[in-house]
């Protein structure tokens, strides 16, 4: 098979990020804007997230199929373009029940057309011995242009702040985050049209990726693969330390005490470690063994959500909150980068990848249904720190279970040789 060149793995990044711009990274960045503007507390937010979920967990069932029949570049162009549309009905701030009926709409957007291909896309560009790079880079990458629309969002919003920080007005911080959003919306679409016209493989590869139909069987036989199994729990409990990731820039302004606009500071600087971990785990996990590195990923952000749960950071210890957040986020952006790495070794056929993917994706994404509104409550239970001890104590045993299974799956798989 043709290698694909360069620039396909950089679209693939730029549409990987984009996507999820407005449903997610905006949020992220600015979580204690976007709960003041809309009027919501953390658990109606983690309800939003909720719809998506279940209707993303759909869309992963019968999007994955679709991806070993469809090639990918046209798949995913059509996915950017219609959530860009959802940027338009968000900008206008639509009330608590139209905002979870738009999640609802992201949740098919940003997958059904799009996840599967984006995974298949990248396997097929890493071969069978650049996979720790290629999901590294993909990785990395999409924190690294997350990180950009971060900034870019602080920048375009602080441009159109004009009184003192600490007296912003709700309008005013309304009429600036809707300058965000409409910018973000733009760059989605934009991106959209770069995929359409530039992410083509040639003719051999599409044939050779492609199948006519999916049968029964062929699903059997990605259910048969131990390896589809153990990364269900592995994805599940990486993605849910991801999900908590979320509440850094929160936990800046309840329990550090810091403004708005130095809370999104917390949430874009996390964004920047991101695309560093990616590229050198990634690079480093091709030259031994991506499934020993996976395995270690987990350690180090049980380490980290040991260090926050266990009440040592207080509002005075600045460099220890830095220091911690930075373990965590290794750790878990460690694990994020390298849990499709793994899919070589783990024997799943390529031509059935975007079948492997929406089962593994079923079961592994499930956090986008409960982490939420899961977060929500410990949050709003026990106002202040305490709630964040919780969310971190909750971070600490997922790390631990995937851990586990993590190890499990370096024991069957990790010792043996590609042919």
């Amino acid at each position: 098979m043709k290698k694909a060149p360069w620039y396909f793995l950089v679209l693939l990044i730029l549409a990987g990020e984009s996507v999820f711009i407005l449903p997610f990274v905006l949020s992220r960045v600015f979580r204690p804007t976007v709960l003041e503007v809309f009027g919501l507390d953390n658990l109606q937010l983690g309800l939003c997230f909720s719809v998506y979920g279940i209707v993303a967990l759909l869309s992963y069932l019968f999007g994955g199929p679709l991806a070993d029949k469809f090639a990918p570049g046209k798949l995913i162009a059509v996915a950017l373009w219609m959530t860009a549309l959802g940027g338009l009905v968000y900008a206008t701030f639509p009330g608590y029940a139209v905002l979870k009926i738009l999640y609802g709409y992201w949740g098919f957007t940003t997958i059904f057309l799009f996840w599967a291909p984006m995974i298949k896309a990248t396997r097929i560009w890493g071969g069978s011995d650049s996979q720790g790079k290629a999901f590294g880079f993909l990785d990395g990458g999409r924190g690294l242009v997350g990180a950009l629309f971060g900034a870019m969002g602080v920048l375009v919003f602080s441009l159109f702040i004009s009184s003192e920080i600490s007296e912003v007005t709700i309008s005013e911080s309304r009429a600036a985050f809707q300058q965000v959003i409409l910018v973000s919306a733009g760059i989605v679409a934009l991106v959209g049209m770069l995929v359409w016209f530039f992410m083509k493989l040639d003719k051999q590869t599409e044939q050779e990726i492609m199948l006519e139909k999916i049968t029964t069987s062929q699903v059997k036989e990605v259910l048969t693969l131990p390896s589809v199994w153990l990364l269900m729990i592995i994805i599940l409990c990486a993605y849910l330390c991801y999900k908590i990731t979320d509440v850094f820039s929160l936990y800046a302004k309840d329990v550090m005490f810091y403004s708005h606009v130095q809370s999104a500071q917390v949430g874009t600087f996390l964004l920047f470690i991101r695309p560093l971990v990616g590229v050198v785990i990634g690079v480093v996990a091709d030259r031994s063994q991506t499934t020993f590195w996976l395995v270690v990923g987990f350690i180090v952000s049980l380490l980290g959500a040991l260090l926050f749960a266990t009440e040592i950071i207080t509002s005075s210890a600045t460099v220890l909150f830095f220091a911690s957040t930075l373990v965590v986020a290794t750790g878990v952006y460690a694990t994020r980068s390298l849990y499709f790495a793994v899919m070589e070794k783990g024997k799943i056929p390529l031509v059935l990848t975007g079948t492997a993917v929406g089962l593994i994706s079923l079961i592994g994404y499930t956090p986008d249904i409960f982490a939420g509104p899961a977060m929500g409550y410990l949050l709003e239970n026990s106002p202040g720190a305490k709630g964040h001890q919780h969310v971190f104590w909750m971070l600490a045993l997922f790390s631990f279970i995937g851990g586990i299974a993590a190890f499990y799956y370096h024991r069957l798989y990790g010792k043996k040789k590609q042919h």
